[in-house]
């Protein structure tokens, strides 16, 4: 932006700011440069954000701990009396694409394929390398390399001429080639000039880095047909616009728009081959002969009768087809259109709104010249960003990429699995996905992952958990299944860190592992001291430093258990499958194996165990607890009547201390907002009440939701996640191995 959305200035300045979608009024400034920004672009792990300007300087910025309004400086690249036009971070050489041919597969591997692509920049061993490519308007490449902090690698750079000689460059996009190269196509804005190609390929030999560009073949906007230029080209102020590659990685066809005074043209170019038939007296004369040539050859055009202002394509494409996915089109009269990228046929269409203050009245409000100045499409391309001349953020709906029809509960599981195998956010599925779709597409979810290997689920188990939490965070009757999934990734996370811990008494392999055994003896038993029993001891055995910065954690487990027995007689037979902690036999036992870990480490270091308030100093809580688990563990639907009376008896035995609910945060993906009537009118900086769930009073106290401490009513310094809402710390506990691993686990995002 090119004004500061926080306070008016009297100077110019190109603004860069950051907001999290889910969350947009919350913005934070990154830099505040003299010059106007001309590229902008995030590399494939979100982890990096490249800014560059006229003056021919590149930066790129990172968050060190992941905090969105914590940026540092991670490298700055000038070239001096340059433009940058046009920037690529390499590509790592990871594909996932959608198999049509067995979409309907309940194996994964089968769905979805990884498709052969090599990396941008190969290292020692053929692993990728860390850089991006930059494109000025003289015609000049720069390659940089990365510096690495862990190899103490420096920084490479090299420069190179795209073409035989430098010349004037107005539009260029940059593709992925399947090869591992660039392909770059370029215009001078002129029509009369070829859209020239190039391909570009960057190596690393030795400390140096090597750039090779080749010419492709080129072709002319008026080599198409008559009617694909008929009104444009009247108008001696013809130019071309805007170049797009058909689609991001291995792309065949291209995309320009060529804007005259009051007219504008799109059209779809493609790289065909073409047989050309080989004279006699060269080839063998009994029987005719080709040669096959790679040429330009025209496919569709789209007109309109307002110049193109901005050109977007799909960042991913589920299918590795250029009939999938599509083109998103704005014109100068704020129209918005979505065209399929094969034919450039009309998907739909809508006109920009461009909102004014709700408490002028609608005389009083001056005609604005307010035009869309760029426009963005979200990773997924469910939703579309549209930035407009007066800093005005927009945020569409788009139709679905690989069906025609409406958003659908196939379609959303789809992609919700691709996701979950390409590890890729979903919070753009999420804005545009009906409450009550929310059911059907986590049963259809649950079912098709329990279709899956064992080893398959395994790996992504911790992963589908936080897609159904979010999922259920979306409407206002799933908020209590959303805490229990909750509470059991919270538990299943402290199991695996517990487990992670322990080792074989033996250096040779045993035939069970400690965790093995552990859940082998705590399985069908009721008294906590018999399992000891039968427990290897030494392999158990923690140091006591560490287990009292566990402690925190142990308090958890406890005060999880409590919580759950004292909900048993208000328990009811369930109707159909709802999700409840109570009621989940794994999640029981996991809470089993984890009390009889923390009774032996009790007996290491008696002051990591969990802290009671007990109405008589003598009673056994853990045994208590372990007891009552396994009773409920043999019939979790309707739990015998002597249990619900030892459960009614346990709040006036051991107080109960109430567990974190979860944090109603002012969000997008929210139930209250597929209540409100669209299109809503937010403000920067200031937190929506629309947004706000109904009666959500927030506590005095603030919790540390990862290593579950009290910070206090007001604490200087805290961390929020902008996904589930909760808080962190930011200052360093006690700095053992455990829990230095613990807080890692979460330090990038709350799966």
């Amino acid at each position: 932006t090119q004004s500061n959305i926080e306070e008016n200035s009297s100077f110019f300045s190109s603004n860069v700011y950051v907001a999290d979608l889910n969350t947009p009024w919350q913005v934070h400034k990154i830099l505040c440069n003299s010059a106007p920004v001309t590229v902008l672009q995030w590399d494939f792990t979100g982890k990096l954000l490249l800014i560059g300007d006229e003056n021919g300087c590149t930066r790129i910025y990172t968050t060190p701990d992941h905090i969105l309004n914590d940026w540092q400086l991670y490298l700055e690249v000038p070239l001096e009396g340059e433009h940058i036009l046009a920037a690529a971070f390499f590509h790592p050489g990871k594909k996932i694409c959608l198999n049509t041919e067995k979409k309907d597969s309940s194996c994964y591997f089968d769905k979805f394929s990884h498709v052969k692509f090599a990396c941008s920049v190969k290292q020692f061993g053929g692993r990728p390398s860390s850089g991006v490519l930059l494109l000025t308007t003289t015609g000049m490449l720069a390659a940089v390399l990365l510096p690495q902090t862990t190899t103490q690698t420096p920084m490479v750079m090299a420069t190179e001429c795209l073409g035989p000689s430098r010349g004037f460059i107005k539009n260029a996009d940059i593709c992925y080639g399947k090869n591992g190269h660039f392909l770059i196509a370029v215009s001078s804005g002129d029509p009369s000039m070829p859209v020239q190609c190039y391909t570009v390929s960057v190596k690393k030999i030795d400390d140096k880095c090597i750039i090779t560009s080749q010419t492709l073949l080129a072709f002319f906007l008026f080599e198409a047909p008559k009617e694909a230029l008929k009104q444009v080209i009247k108008d001696k102020n013809c130019t071309i616009s805007h170049i797009k590659w058909i689609m991001r990685e291995d792309a065949d066809s291209i995309v320009v728009a060529a804007n005259s005074n009051n007219q504008s043209c799109l059209q779809v170019w493609e790289l065909r081959e073409k047989p050309l038939p080989v004279h006699k007296s060269f080839g063998n004369t009994e029987s005719s002969q080709f040669f096959n040539r790679v040429v330009w050859q025209y496919q569709c055009h789209f007109q309109y009768s307002s110049k193109v202002t901005a050109l977007e394509i799909n960042k991913l494409s589920l299918i590795n087809s250029v009939s999938s996915g599509y083109i998103v089109v704005t014109f100068s009269d704020n129209t918005v259109h979505c065209l399929y990228r094969d034919t450039l046929k009309p998907i739909a269409s809508t006109s920009l709104a461009i909102a004014r203050q709700l408490e002028e009245p609608l005389s009083k409000v001056p005609r604005l010249n307010t035009k869309i100045a760029s426009i963005d499409l979200s990773w997924l391309g469910n939703v579309l960003l549209i930035m407009d001349s007066d800093d005005n953020l927009h945020l569409l709906k788009l139709p679905p990429q690989i069906e025609s029809t409406a958003l659908s509960v196939p379609y959303f599981t789809t992609v919700l699995e691709y996701c979950l195998i390409g590890g890729f956010d979903w919070l753009d599925l999420m804005l545009v996905l009906r409450p009550s779709m929310i059911e059907a597409v986590c049963d259809r979810l649950t079912e098709s992952f329990n279709r899956q290997p064992g080893f398959v689920q395994q790996f992504f188990y911790i992963q589908l958990l936080c897609i159904k939490v979010s999922l259920y965070r979306l409407s206002a009757n799933g908020q209590s299944k959303a805490n229990d999934l909750s509470s059991f990734l919270m538990l299943h996370s402290i199991s695996i860190a517990f487990k992670s811990l322990l080792r074989p008494s033996e250096m040779n392999t045993p035939e069970k592992s400690p965790a093995e055994s552990l859940a082998a003896e705590a399985e069908g038993q009721t008294d906590v001291d018999k399992v000891l029993m039968n427990l290897e001891a030494k392999e158990f055995t923690i140091e006591p430093s560490t287990l009292q910065s566990l402690q925190q954690l142990i308090q958890w487990i406890a005060d999880l258990a409590l919580n759950l027995l004292v909900k048993v007689p208000d328990s009811r037979p369930s109707i159909g499958k709802p999700y409840e902690l109570i009621k989940d036999v794994k999640a029981l036992n996991m809470l089993k194996e984890m009390l009889v870990l923390i009774r032996i480490w009790g007996l290491l270091r008696p002051a990591c165990l969990p802290v009671f308030i007990r109405s008589d100093a003598n009673m056994d809580v853990l045994a208590l607890l372990f007891r009552l688990l396994s009773r409920l563990v043999q019939n979790v639907n309707e739990p015998d009547d002597a249990l619900v009376d030892d459960c009614c008896l346990l709040p006036s035995q051991v107080q109960v201390q109430q567990m974190q609910a979860f944090s109603n945060r002012t969000v997008l993906a929210s139930p209250q907002f597929s209540q409100l009537i669209l299109p809503l009118q937010l403000e920067f900086n200031v937190e929506p009440e629309c947004l706000t769930a109904p009666g959500d009073v927030s506590s005095n106290q603030t919790i540390d939701s990862i290593r579950h401490l009290y910070l206090g009513k007001n604490p200087r310094v805290v961390k929020q996640c902008v996904r589930c809402g909760n808080s962190a710390g930011t200052t360093p506990l006690a700095r053992t191995a455990a829990i230095r691993a613990w807080d890692q686990r979460w330090s990038r995002s709350c799966q």
